[in-house]
């Protein structure tokens, strides 16, 4: 077997699509990292084909990002969107389609790296099937999930059960926090093997604009006191804790506060839904003359508004990363977020932000404001911040930790195939 197909690697990310535009339908953290992690490892010569679920008759089959690196649709059931806890039943198909491109293609993937529980089924009848090494990373745990919402879904006992199984027979887990790598030993299983390599962020795009600059391209006051939201609508992010903290702000009436809640959302989904109950509660509580929701904020306007705020607020129920945490804090402004998950490896509380317990609207209200009134410590909180990010989260040193354990594994996995290729 040549070198070529040996730095040959298959990202799987069934409803996390890495080509799509970033805030439409359930598109967030997960398909911003199998993106970034698949063009930062082509740089390192990686061969990186990132097979996802086309959604509509109109996407493109593939999508060439770089010329190591593609997003590849695979049609698994209609070609519409599907809620990801409805996608289970399309997997065997998706999982034909995969073989049949490889053998269209006359290639074989060594090595698979599986994104969310749906993903690691299909790495797991990949590696029956044809002896594919697995990694897998699962941007969320049902275990943790299920904790935390009311009502349970249908496909929840199925979730857990590949959840448990992929964690016993991969090659390896990649945990993107320590607090996530604890929840899996402490709720999934005591099996398996595990390493702690983060998430990153694009170090060059956030934090390439000051705040006057920023304020100025978004016309907002240079004296404003702007908190920013960035993410999905829907009530385990926590936004309605927000809201409410905002509105017993000691600055609510001081006509400086700008609160700018940002993510997209689809009419009549849930994330519409969730978008209607927010904007009804900031109108019956008064806020609207100083509350803003902008709607998807795209790649390209994304570090204005990181930049222009004060403070950005990451409320989450549960996050086992939170990618919007590192992009604020890369972009030189301080984090006021939940202390939960991985939040907890991401911000230093007092160095970077402030932590302060989940949907305690007066936590954040106290957290919000010690920030908000103390312009300096806020231009320090965001210096650290940076330098933070500098150091632990850049895409290029989250690629370089995979590409070594790809290597490694492929290398124990492979001794057969170095003799015949030597």
């Amino acid at each position: 077997m040549n070198s070529n197909t040996e730095k040959r690697i298959a990202l799987i990310s069934v409803h996390g699509d890495p080509a799509i535009e970033i805030g439409k339908e359930e598109a967030g953290g997960q398909n911003v990292y199998v993106r970034e992690v698949g063009k930062a490892l082509a740089q390192l010569g990686w061969q990186v084909d990132m097979f996802s679920r086309k959604v509509s008759p109109e996407q493109e089959t593939i999508v060439q990002h770089s010329p190591l690196c593609r997003t590849i649709r695979l049609t698994a059931g209609p070609e519409e969107f599907i809620p990801r806890d409805n996608g289970f039943k399309y997997l065997p198909e998706f999982v034909q389609q995969l073989l049949q491109f490889q053998r269209e293609n006359h290639i074989m993937y060594p090595l698979v790296h599986t994104n969310y529980w749906l993903s690691s089924w299909v790495g797991m009848q990949l590696k029956a099937i044809q002896g594919s090494s697995q990694v897998h990373t699962y941007h969320s745990l049902g275990a943790v999930k299920y904790k935390a919402v009311d009502t349970i879904p249908l496909i929840a006992t199925k979730r857990l059960a590949v959840e448990k199984q992929v964690l016993e027979t991969a090659e390896r887990i990649v945990a993107t926090s320590p607090q996530e790598q604890q929840h899996m030993r402490s709720l999934v299983s005591a099996k398996g093997y595990i390493d702690v390599i983060p998430c990153g962020t694009d170090i060059a795009k956030f934090g390439s604009v000051d705040k006057q600059t920023a304020r100025a391209e978004l016309g907002i006051a240079q004296d404003a006191k702007v908190v920013l939201y960035v993410g999905r609508f829907d009530p385990r992010k926590g936004i309605e804790t927000l809201v409410r903290a905002i509105n017993e702000s000691q600055l609510r009436d001081s006509g400086k506060l700008k609160l700018i809640i940002g993510g997209g959302f689809t009419p009549g989904n849930s994330d519409g839904r969730e978008r209607d109950r927010i904007a009804s509660i900031v109108e019956e509580l008064g806020m609207s003359e100083f509350t803003t929701l902008p709607g998807r904020l795209s790649q390209d306007i994304l570090p204005a508004y990181y930049a222009a705020a004060d403070v950005c607020v990451v409320p989450s129920h549960y996050e086992p990363f939170g990618l919007v945490a590192i992009e604020a804090m890369a972009s030189g402004t301080p984090v006021v977020a939940s202390d939960v998950g991985g939040l907890q490896f991401t911000v230093v509380p007092e160095k970077t932000g402030l932590l302060v317990p989940p949907k305690d609207v007066a936590a954040f209200c106290v957290a919000i404001d010690r920030i908000l009134m103390n312009p300096q410590w806020c231009d320090e909180l965001g210096q650290t911040g940076r330098k933070h990010i500098e150091a632990m989260f850049s895409w290029g040193g989250v690629a370089d930790r995979l590409s070594e354990l790809y290597t490694q594994i492929l290398a124990t996995k492979l001794p057969e195939r170095a003799l015949v290729s030597q």
